[in-house]
C-alpha cells in the first residue's frame, strides 16, 4: 500500500501558500526515512549534477510530470481542482498551451506515446489520456493505486505510486503488464515520484529528499544515487517546495526543476568529489 502524502504532497496545506507548504516539506525531510544513501561498503557509485545552462519555470506550477519529447517540454501539474497538462518551449520555459484537469482531478506523472499523453492521477483512481494534437480528453481508465510518477521506455509505461515498486504497463490500453521492488544495497527505496526512461535506465526522484536513483528496471537495482541539493538559494528555497521534475534531453543531459520552482536546470551528472 502506497505511503499517504498528507502535507505537500496530498495538498493539505499548500491552499494556504507556498511559504507554509515549503516549511512543512523541510520538517519532513529532517526525518525522511526514505532517503536512498549508500552505506560506507556499496559500490553504487553517488553523483552530483553540473549545471549547464538554467532557463526560467513558472514558480506557480505544482510540478508533477516533466519529460522531453520531439522538441516539446511537457510539463504535468497537480493540486485537485488547479491541476493541467502543458506545453512549454525549452529554450525558454515558457507556456505554449495549456489545458486543465476535468473537475477535481488531481494530476501527477505523465508520459507522451506517439500522438497520446498519458497523465496520472493522484489518488483519484484515473489514468486520463489527452489528444496530444488537441489538448483535449479522449477518455479515462481506471486504475487501482496512487499515481505518482510515470515515463515511458518505448515498450511500456513505467509508473510510481509511492512504494519501493515500479508498475509496467500496455501504451495502449494501460493493462498491467508486471512490476518489479526497487532495493539500494538491498534495502527498499520508498516514494519513488517523478520518473524519467532513458538509455535503458529508470531515473526517479525521492519524495522529501533532493535525491534522484538511477534504477535498472530489469532487476530494481539502484545503480546510482544523485544528490541534487544545492541547485536552488537559500532565499529560493524559502518560497518552493521540493525537487520533482527530470526529462531526458539526450547525450547524457538532464533538465531539472521541482514545484513552485523559478528555474530549469540543464544538468549533466558527474561524479561527486
Amino acid at each position: 500500500m502506497a505511503r499517504r502524502r498528507t502535507l505537500a504532497r496530498g495538498g493539505g496545506v499548500l491552499p494556504v501558500g507556498r511559504a507554509l507548504a515549503a516549511a512543512a516539506v523541510l520538517l519532513l525531510a529532517g526525518c525522511a526515512a526514505a532517503s536512498p544513501t549508500p552505506g560506507a561498503s556499496s559500490t553504487v557509485p553517488v553523483l552530483r549534477p553540473q549545471v549547464l545552462a538554467e532557463t526560467p519555470h513558472d514558480a506557480s506550477a505544482f510540478t508533477e510530470g516533466f519529460e522531453l519529447d520531439q522538441g516539446v517540454l511537457w510539463e504535468g501539474t497537480g493540486l485537485a481542482g488547479k491541476s493541467q497538462l502543458r506545453e512549454l518551449d525549452p529554450a525558454t520555459g515558457a507556456v505554449r498551451r495549456a489545458a486543465s484537469l476535468p473537475g477535481q482531478l488531481f494530476g501527477e506523472g505523465i508520459s507522451v506515446v506517439g500522438d497520446t499523453v498519458w497523465q496520472l492521477t493522484y489518488q483519484d483512481h484515473v489514468m486520463v489520456e489527452w489528444d496530444r494534437a488537441t489538448l483535449t480528453v479522449r477518455r479515462q481508465l481506471p486504475f487501482a493505486d496512487e499515481g505518482w510518477g510515470m515515463c515511458t521506455d518505448g515498450a511500456r509505461l513505467i509508473r510510481s505510486d509511492g512504494t519501493a515498486t515500479l508498475h509496467f504497463q500496455d501504451p495502449t490500453t494501460f493493462a498491467a503488464a508486471g512490476s518489479v521492488d526497487v532495493t539500494l544495497d538491498g534495502q527498499p527505496v520508498t516514494e519513488l515520484n517523478e520518473l524519467d526512461c532513458s538509455d535503458g535506465q529508470v531515473w526517479a526522484n525521492v519524495w522529501r529528499t533532493d535525491r534522484i536513483v538511477r534504477i535498472d528496471p530489469a532487476t530494481g537495482r539502484v545503480t546510482a544515487v544523485v544528490d541534487a541539493s544545492g541547485l536552488l538559494t537559500a532565499q529560493q528555497r524559502a518560497t518552493t517546495d521540493v525537487l520533482n521534475g527530470i526529462a531526458s534531453v539526450g547525450g547524457g543531459e538532464y533538465l531539472l526543476t521541482g514545484k513552485f520552482w523559478p528555474t530549469t536546470f540543464r544538468v549533466r551528472f558527474v561524479p561527486s568529489s
